[in-house]
């Protein structure tokens, strides 16, 4: 799992204890908006959830890891593979850091690097693309940070606080 460890934080695969952070991230409305969630998720769901998480990327499609402090194990975020295309190389990533105070500090920056460094180089794949509000705009500091470009902006793509918010498209192309 060496691909997996960084300096400060790790990735690691979900585990049946880890229902309690996923139930508090997917039931915390004030994230809704960056994950597209309009309803909560039952502990049942996510128990549902857990149990099929050993599926292989190739089956499920999606991979979604927990970004864990070295330090105390603590899982501290989720860290995301997508619309895992094999055939044209290609899937979406997201990530969330849970807790404010955990926020701008660099994990979710360590965790983006070492999920770029999983995809091209462990699941071979050609390109990563993100989806992010233009309000977010620590998200598209830290994506293109990693060199992810603008290619294309969707109007009025997402309602939230009635309104509606355009969102950007970027892509990273393994070089």
């Amino acid at each position: 799992m060496v691909t997996l460890q960084g300096n400060t934080i790790f990735l690691r695969a979900l585990e049946p204890e880890d229902l309690a952070f996923i139930y508090h991230i997917e039931n915390d409305e004030t994230i809704w908006e960056v994950s597209n969630t309009q309803t909560p998720y039952s502990k049942f769901l996510i128990t549902q959830y857990l149990e099929n998480a050993h599926q292989d990327i190739y089956e499920a499609k999606q991979l979604r890891l927990a970004i864990c402090k070295n330090e105390s194990l603590e899982a501290i975020g989720l860290i995301d593979l997508f619309d895992f295309d094999p055939k044209n190389k290609r899937a979406g990533v997201g990530i969330i850091i849970q807790n404010e105070v955990d926020r701008n500090k660099g994990f979710g920056k360590e965790a983006l690097g070492l999920m770029i460094n999983y995809a091209f180089h462990q699941l071979q794949l050609h390109q990563l693309y993100a989806n992010i509000g233009t309000e977010n705009l620590p998200s598209l500091s830290l994506f293109t940070t990693f060199g992810f470009e603008k290619i294309g902006v969707k109007k009025d793509w997402n309602f939230t606080n009635n309104s509606f918010h355009n969102e950007i498209l970027l892509q990273l192309i393994k070089k």
